[in-house]
């Protein structure tokens, strides 16, 4: 089993260098593909209140002979429930579907400024956290406008906050802005899902010189660049490959070469509304 460290976030938590993506990841299939990531030592599992399997990802948790303390269950709140009320209902909602004690971090999903709630859903969490419902509290897809916002208003700094981060999207500005703030960056889709970028010339290239696979190699450049990937597969073989990351020892050209790579910002979260 890989030795997984640790990137220090606020409040000294702990957050493992790497996670579980769980969408898609459902009923007993789902609970089934969770367990075997937490048998290959996974420490880390991200899902959420839209992707309808808090329950599965719940499951395998509890069944699982990891010590729970050792595990951080991660789930998000989604836009509709925004209002403070509503925030705090769908709070508790997450934590009755996943049939644990607490949840261990809780995001919200996009920031929706249009809607101009965030903030408010921010001080429900802030809340939820005092009250021992969660552990951590984070943010997604936020610009530093946003995370401004909530500091401003709460004093309270998200614990990290999730972004699209592969290399076609490295988000090096919006990287930049997180850790200016004390917030670390994780990063969803780092193997750049809906693109072409695991048959990219530039990463088969460095790939080959390493010996290793298109995908390790683009978690590896996560890892770089102190960003927390969170790749996602139902293969346990897959699985083990993808936490096989934190030996491959990349050169600071290659990482600028594959960092050059940018092409696209992806969705916009001054317009990308999320309910």
């Amino acid at each position: 089993m890989p030795d997984i460290p640790f990137l220090a976030g606020q409040d000294g938590a702990r957050i493992p260098a790497i996670g579980l993506g769980t969408y898609d990841l459902r009923g007993a299939s789902g609970v089934a593909a969770t367990a075997s990531a937490l048998d290959a030592g996974y420490r880390l599992l991200d899902t959420a209140f839209n992707y309808d399997n808090e329950g599965a990802v719940g499951r395998a948790v509890a069944g699982s002979p990891v010590p729970r303390e050792q595990l951080i269950y991660s789930t998000k709140l989604p836009g509709r429930y925004h209002r403070h009320d509503l925030a705090r209902w769908a709070i508790e909602e997450s934590l009755f579907r996943s049939g644990l004690d607490r949840l261990d971090l809780v995001l919200i999903h996009w920031p929706n400024p249009r809607v101009g709630l965030y903030a408010e859903a921010w001080r429900a969490l802030v809340e939820a956290r005092a009250d021992g419902l969660v552990s951590m509290i984070g943010v997604s897809n936020f610009l530093p406008e946003h995370l401004d916002r909530i500091i401003g208003e709460t004093g309270v700094t998200p614990v990290l906050n999730q972004i699209l981060v592969h290399p076609y999207t490295p988000h090096d500005e919006l990287r930049a802005a997180n850790a200016e703030r004390g917030v670390l960056t994780e990063g969803y889709s780092p193997l750049g899902k809906g693109t072409d970028l695991a048959q990219d010339e530039t990463v088969l290239r460095i790939a080959a010189a390493h010996g290793i696979s298109a995908a390790r190699l683009l978690l590896a450049w996560s890892v770089a660049i102190g960003v927390i990937p969170l790749p996602k597969s139902e293969s346990a073989a897959r699985q083990a490959e993808n936490l096989d990351v934190f030996g491959i020892a990349l050169t600071e050209d290659e990482v600028e070469q594959l960092s050059g790579l940018a092409r696209s910002e992806g969705a916009d979260p001054m317009t990308h509304e999320e309910f």
